[in-house]
């Protein structure tokens, strides 16, 4: 069985080639996706078809551009922590943004049964006025 590393690097893999079959893969059905307070697509979603819809589709409708960059991914067993950057062109206004970025990710069974992000809200509201 893969380890909790695993499953997140190849999630970022997925990422890096833009592949969201892959993306999505090892994303439990009952995962609580929890995005940032602040952040365009703020809440927490369960499963994977809802974390499509309302965090990778949501950002493509309001970002012309918008990439994640994995700088560090560090290892804690079960636990996973990502850290990067964002970076993307708001569609309406046309302003770029950069922010920081942290993912923490819980995996269980083979699975990513939890996933939080903690990023710079402020540089992403500022793109979007």
């Amino acid at each position: 069985m893969r380890t909790a590393y695993e499953i997140v690097k190849a999630h970022y893999d997925a990422n890096e080639r833009r592949d969201m079959d892959g993306m999505l893969a090892d994303i439990a059905p009952d995962c609580r996706w929890t995005e940032m307070d602040g952040f365009p697509c703020a809440g927490t979603y369960v499963g994977p078809q809802e974390v499509f819809k309302n965090v990778f589709l949501a950002l493509g409708d309001i970002f012309e551009v918008y990439n994640f960059k994995l700088d560090r991914l560090l290892d804690a067993g079960s636990d996973v922590v990502g850290i990067g950057d964002y970076a993307g062109t708001h569609k309406e206004t046309g302003k770029p943004f950069e922010a920081r970025v942290v993912h923490v990710w819980g995996v269980a069974d083979g699975k990513i049964r939890r996933f939080e992000q903690f990023t710079d809200t402020l540089r992403v509201a500022e793109a979007m006025k």
